[in-house]
């Protein structure tokens, strides 16, 4: 058995090596079309939508926020069902084929609605078709390409470290472009085609994509995570009785399934993954993997009442990154504000270049990415080398210390913002504008600029980080399910924003001047934006002392088994 085993094992790793020679960037290069197209066309909707929502169908200002919040948030819910799709039954490969189409599909219908058939309700439709689109698409597009580099070699690791800046620093040129361009055309040339654009290069995307498909590293789906978690559970409550004590308790450290010798094709594997070892956190869950005698007894494990150490650390893993996940939502409320109120404060300014150019003030989002295209290289190659020789660190900071950076720029972003808002204010106080809510105002839109700009670098630092510890920190057969739970922070934070802003209105309404109305100039902005800093502050306290006792994965030695158990057939006690 061992000598069959030991074969096998090299025959696995010959093909993962092989697959492995035409992966990496090679292959990551075709998948990338992809995602900059998705972002091209999100970003070119989303950016403009609360435009399209009130001067096209005239709502108000209060209603068209949340209706893109509301929107924003769906998008970003729906990958949780896509990613469980994936990772249990379709594989990512399928998932993102199927949910292009989809995508594309919902755009050519947007399209239609705002042209030739100007209908309201299949506008909505429409946009929530590209919702079910996108929860197919963001969870599998960046952990298929990240799938490509091969974490046993040091160079492809070494790579793929590198990958999440580099991966981010290609969907925010896509999404910038988007914004300068696709903008434009909405608000100068028509709706129809703007959209008609989006819809175009998504399908351009589409077949380079497919010209790729010889080159793709694809594993399998390993069936549903949630049943490893549930049995977990299950096992804990089952032998809640039985004493913990580490001096004397023999634990399970190894799967209990047969082995099976199937073909792999060299582009088609079983997913693979570490050996974790036991960790001190959630010690309750540690009675599932404890070895009673009942279970010495049984000649067959029952997976509902033992389970290996690896499989309760996956658990562990999971629940770690909820509190996480919670402490980071009021940085995706402030993000929030980018593509709503930023909005509408730049439409009262002054936006001219020259006599005959006007800046859409939706464009003003292209900042964001501007300074992300520049954060992400200084970052990768300037700050991780300096920060390196002080922390010693390969990544120079951790991943969470990178996303408290973002965190606490976030602050700053809505305290600049409340400035600048109560600048723009007293300038229509002082020009006696301030009943005229379609004024422009005389000053310039480049006031905005310091907001925009921060809040890109709070993106460089958390939305990165945020990408990288949802994928590497999450069990191996859940990492699709991991990019959507990273993705959901934005639809919640979404729904969390449409929560402030009617707790605020509700509030306000009741002391007799009421925020946020649709008179920009009375609607008290800035002191909404205080309000969203300072339980953003209250946040953030959170945030580090979550940092402070977080456990990350500890890997036995840099072992690795395939999904189909190791090369033993019966489980091993240890101490």
């Amino acid at each position: 058995m061992a000598d069959s085993s030991s074969s096998s094992s090299k025959s696995n790793s010959l093909i993962h090596h092989t697959t492995t020679r035409k992966g990496g960037w090679h292959a990551a290069i075709f998948i990338i079309f992809v995602e900059f197209a998705e972002r091209f066309a999100y970003q070119g909707l989303a950016s403009n939508l609360i435009t399209y929502l009130t001067n096209v169908l005239n709502e108000p200002i209060t209603t068209a926020a949340k209706d893109v919040n509301t929107w924003v948030g769906a998008s970003a819910l729906f990958p949780l069902l896509g990613g469980f799709i994936a990772d249990s039954y379709v594989g990512r490969f399928n998932t993102i084929l199927l949910s292009s189409l989809i995508y594309l599909v919902g755009m050519i219908f947007l399209t239609l609605s705002v042209s030739a058939l100007r209908n309201k309700i299949l506008f909505f439709v429409a946009l929530y078709v590209l919702a079910i689109g996108d929860g197919g698409h963001k969870p599998c597009v960046q952990t298929f390409a990240a799938d490509q580099f091969d974490e046993d070699t040091p160079e492809e690791k070494d790579a793929k470290s590198s990958f999440f800046n580099w991966w981010y620093l290609g969907i925010v040129a896509g999404s910038t472009a988007s914004v300068f361009v696709v903008i434009y055309l909405q608000d100068n040339v028509g709706w129809g085609v703007g959209l008609g654009v989006l819809a175009a290069v998504l399908a351009l995307a589409l077949a380079l994509f497919l010209l790729g498909i010889k080159r793709y590293r694809r594993e399998s789906p390993s069936g549903s995570p949630f049943t490893r978690l549930a049995q977990v559970f299950v096992a804990a409550a089952r032998k809640w009785r039985v004493q913990d004590t580490l001096s004397q308790v023999n634990y399970c450290y190894e799967e209990v399934e047969e082995e099976h010798h199937e073909p792999h094709h060299h582009l088609h594997v079983q997913p693979k993954f570490h050996t974790l070892l036991h960790t001190h956190q959630c010690r309750f869950l540690d009675k599932a993997a404890i070895i009673d005698d009942i279970d010495a007894k049984s000649k067959k494990r029952d997976p509902w009442r033992l389970c290996s150490v690896t499989q309760v650390e996956e658990t562990k893993l999971v629940l770690r990154l909820i509190p996480i996940w919670l402490s980071c939502l009021m940085f995706t409320v402030v993000q929030a504000q980018v593509h709503t109120y930023f909005i509408k404060q730049g439409a009262t300014m002054i936006r001219s270049i020259g006599p005959n150019f006007q800046i859409p003030p939706a464009s003003l989002q292209g900042l964001v990415g501007l300074t992300i295209l520049f954060a992400v290289p200084l970052y990768d190659r300037v700050f991780v080398p300096l920060v390196r020789k002080f922390t010693k660190q390969p990544t120079g900071i951790t991943v969470l210390q990178r996303i408290g950076i973002g965190i606490f720029l976030s602050i700053i972003t809505m305290v600049v913002s409340a400035l600048v808002e109560a600048k723009r204010v007293g300038v229509a106080r002082d020009h006696g504008l301030i009943d005229d809510p379609k004024a422009v105002l005389p000053i310039s839109i480049w006031w905005l600029l310091p907001q925009y700009m921060i809040t890109g670098i709070a993106d460089a630092f958390t939305i990165v980080g945020l990408q990288e510890l949802f994928y590497d920190q999450m069990p191996e057969t859940m990492r699709s399910l991991g990019a959507a739970a990273y993705i959901s922070i934005i639809g919640i934070g979404s729904f969390l924003s449409n929560a402030i802003i009617v707790i605020v209105v509700a509030i306000t309404s009741r002391t007799g001047e009421k925020w946020l109305g649709n008179n920009l100039n009375r609607a008290h902005l800035d002191y909404y934006y205080w309000v969203v800093a300072g339980l953003s502050a209250i946040s953030m306290c959170i945030y580090v002392w979550l940092a402070k006792i977080y456990v990350y994965k500890k890997i036995d030695g840099g072992q690795r088994r395939d999904q189909q158990g190791s090369s033993h057939n019966k489980y091993r006690p240890g101490v």
